[in-house]
């Protein structure tokens, strides 16, 4: 008899639970109120998109009244010349994942909008934006609409799948089938970590053979049917954006093995061509520390961008899926994929060196390929 009282209490507390909730999700602020003010770009702007990758326009707008509505998120949504919105050709959220009364959007994002509105590469034309108001499923469009023109970047229509380098100053000559791959990285843009000479000339092609497309670069821009040339011999990182039209040159001066313990590089890893860095017979002694041995490390690149131009800065090369644990023969071959990053820290996103490395000499390898993920490995 008590169980069944206590069992009866129960459900009834629960029922009084599940009332509550109830209550309180039908009290749920469904407020909602218009953007009535867009702030820039002013209504009939002017934009001549730039090809460069770090190229950006700013959105801005009021908030809404939040004596009307509360906290709303916002929507940034553009149409065609002659769209009303009722199916906006793009539709992104503000900063901070909707919270803020601003955006800002790259020139690669506004060269695909105006692509998306009909207009081909060089082409100027208009298109509408505007700010959408939301809360839960409910949204409200801003009573104002301005008109944007937009002059396209020189992209390319005919994006290609495959590219190489080849030419006298790469490392392959002019011997097609020895031209290196670049990396796909996304649709239309490519990258390859490579060695050119100085001086003399190089090019990209779509295909190992001569019917392949010829496309060359100048002035950070992707043309076709020419040759390239670089003043500094290195090793470069090269970018190539099919979509925009436009190419970096970073001149890599040195990958070094960073120890995390000590702070410091401890070696470096020379080139040895097509995208390989290795360094062989290298030492790593783990450091003693009260909770144990510590022998957590990362890769350090030191670069200088605009082809060789600019200061020497540090990169970092470190783990694509986070861990704190060291691999073992059984780890996925995932465990030693890498990403880059334009900047450096002691800890984060380390890798640690299997126990059987502590002070034994071994292989050291960076392998950044086309057709594999970025990866490394440690052997003896």
């Amino acid at each position: 008899m008590k169980a069944l009282f206590i069992k009866t209490t129960c459900l009834l507390a629960f029922a009084l639970f599940i009332v509550g909730c109830s209550d309180n999700m039908e009290d749920t602020d469904k407020r909602l109120a218009t953007v009535n003010k867009l702030v820039e770009p002013l209504d009939g702007a002017h934009i001549e998109l730039e090809p460069s990758f770090t190229a950006t326009t700013y959105f801005e707008w009021d908030f809404v009244n939040p004596d009307e509505a509360g906290t709303v998120l916002y929507q940034l949504a553009f149409d065609k010349e002659d769209g009303d919105f009722s199916n906006p050709i793009y539709v992104m959220n503000s900063d901070n994942n909707g919270y803020l009364n601003y955006a800002t959007i790259t020139h690669k994002q506004l060269n695909t909008i105006a692509g998306m509105a009909g207009y081909s590469s060089s082409a100027t034309g208009n298109i509408k934006w505007t700010v959408f108001s939301s809360k839960g499923l409910n949204s409200e469009k801003s009573s104002q609409i301005n008109t944007l023109t937009i002059t396209r970047l020189a992209g390319f229509d005919e994006l290609p799948i495959d590219v190489w380098i080849t030419g006298d100053a790469s490392e392959g000559g002019t011997d097609l089938s020895k031209a290196q791959k670049m990396k796909s990285v996304t649709s239309g843009e490519f990258e390859v970590y490579t060695y050119l000479k100085a001086g003399q000339s190089f090019y990209f092609t779509d295909q190992q053979n001569s019917s392949g497309r010829k496309f060359y670069t100048i002035d950070g821009l992707v043309k076709e049917d020419g040759e390239t040339t670089v003043s500094t011999e290195g090793i470069y990182r090269i970018v190539l954006d099919f979509n925009i039209g436009a190419s970096t040159y970073t001149l890599v001066t040195r990958i070094g093995f960073y120890f995390c313990p000590s702070d410091e590089i401890l070696f470096d890893l020379p080139y040895e061509g097509y995208g390989v860095f290795r360094a062989t017979g290298q030492t790593v002694t783990f450091q003693e520390e009260s909770w144990d041995r510590d022998q957590r490390y990362k890769f350090r690149m030191f670069v200088k961008e605009n082809g060789g131009a600019a200061g020497e800065t540090e990169w970092e090369w470190a783990t694509l899926n986070g861990t704190d644990s060291a691999p073992n023969s059984d780890s996925p071959a995932s465990y030693y994929y890498l990403q880059l990053l334009e900047s450096t820290s002691q800890w984060d996103d380390k890798w640690k060196l299997m126990d059987m490395f502590d002070g034994v000499p071994a292989t050291y390898t960076i392998y950044l390929q086309a057709d594999q993920p970025y990866t490394h490995s440690i052997s003896l």
